[in-house]
C-alpha cells in the first residue's frame, strides 16, 4: 500500500539529502518524491509516496518529524486531496501518424509541445492511471524518451488542523513539528 505523507521543509541546501538519507537508514520506500517552492520563499513543500507494506506509516511521519528542517508533516492518504503528475513522453511520428497521435493527445487532454520531422513530444497531467493509460496507448508507437516528475498533492478545502493551517499562514511553523 503506498501512503502520502506532505512534509513542509525550510528551503536550505541538505535538507533533500537528509530526508532521502533518513529513508536510506530507515529502508524506507519511496515510491515518488517531488520537492517544489511554496508561496513562502523560505520554504518547500515535499510530497513523499512511500510504500508501507513493510513500514507502519505513522513511524515514517515520526521520523521525518524529527529531522531539524523539517517544519511540518502530515499523512494525508486518508484525507480528500487533489493529486497530479505530469509527464513528457517523445513520440516517433511521421506525417502518416501524427493524426493518430493527436486524437490521442485530445482524448487524454494531453498538449503537443513540440513536433518534428521524426517525433512529437507530448505534455500530460492528471492522476496516475490517466497518464500510465496514455503512456500505455504511445508505447506501440514508439516511445523514445519519457520523464515524469512524480506526484503532487494538495489537501482539499482549507483544513484549520492540517497542512493548510501552515500554508495559509496561521502559525509560524518554524520548529512547531506538531502543530
Amino acid at each position: 500500500m503506498k501512503h502520502t505523507l506532505i512534509a513542509l521543509v525550510e528551503d536550505k541546501p541538505g535538507v533533500l539529502n537528509r530526508v532521502a538519507s533518513l529513508f536510506r537508514r530507515r529502508a524506507f520506500n519511496i515510491e515518488s518524491l517531488t520537492v517544489g517552492r511554496t508561496h513562502e520563499p523560505e520554504v518547500s513543500r515535499m510530497t513523499i509516496l512511500v510504500d508501507t507494506e513493510l513500514t507502519a506509516p505513522h513511524l515514517v511521519e515520526a521520523n521525518l518529524s524529527k529531522l531539524v528542517n523539517v517544519i511540518d508533516v502530515h499523512d494525508v492518504t486518508q484525507t480528500p486531496t487533489v493529486m497530479r503528475d505530469l509527464a513528457l513522453v517523445k513520440v516517433r511520428a511521421d506525417a502518416g501518424t501524427l493524426a493518430e497521435i493527436n486524437q490521442l493527445a485530445d482524448i487524454f487532454r494531453a498538449k503537443i509541445v513540440d513536433v518534428a520531422s521524426d517525433s512529437v513530444i507530448l505534455e500530460v497531467t492528471g492522476d496516475e492511471d490517466k497518464i500510465t493509460g496514455l503512456i500505455d496507448l504511445l508505447r506501440p508507437r514508439g516511445i523514445i524518451e519519457m520523464v515524469r516528475t512524480g506526484q503532487v498533492a494538495m489537501v482539499r478545502g482549507v483544513n484549520e488542523s492540517g497542512t493548510n493551517k501552515r500554508m495559509n499562514g496561521n502559525g509560524n511553523g518554524h520548529g512547531n513539528h506538531h502543530q
